[in-house]
């Protein structure tokens, strides 16, 4: 849970799961996230090995995130906790 358990790190990763989201398209599929809140966290997952930070443009600056084999490894723990909360209504 230290892992994943912070505010929006699991939608983050699932957001992540099919291809590398740009920074601003990242906020906006967070609807209630600010771009702070998601920069914060995306740095910790970053520290932690959970994705992995492309810097595709210097001017502007435009970065993508996209998830790594250990922060996949992850996404089974989400599917399974997901599957948990539908079977009991939770």
């Amino acid at each position: 849970m230290r892992i994943l358990g912070g505010k929006w790190k699991a939608s983050i990763l699932w957001h992540l799961k099919d291809e590398p989201v740009r920074f601003n398209d990242l906020c906006r599929q967070l609807g209630g996230a600010s771009k702070k809140m998601v920069d914060q966290r995306l740095k910790e997952m970053e520290e932690i090995g959970l994705v992995r930070r492309n810097v595709l443009s210097t001017r502007p600056i435009a970065v993508s995130y996209e998830i790594t084999e250990f922060g996949r490894s992850a996404l089974c723990v989400l599917e399974e906790l997901k599957e948990w909360t539908e079977k009991y209504g939770v």
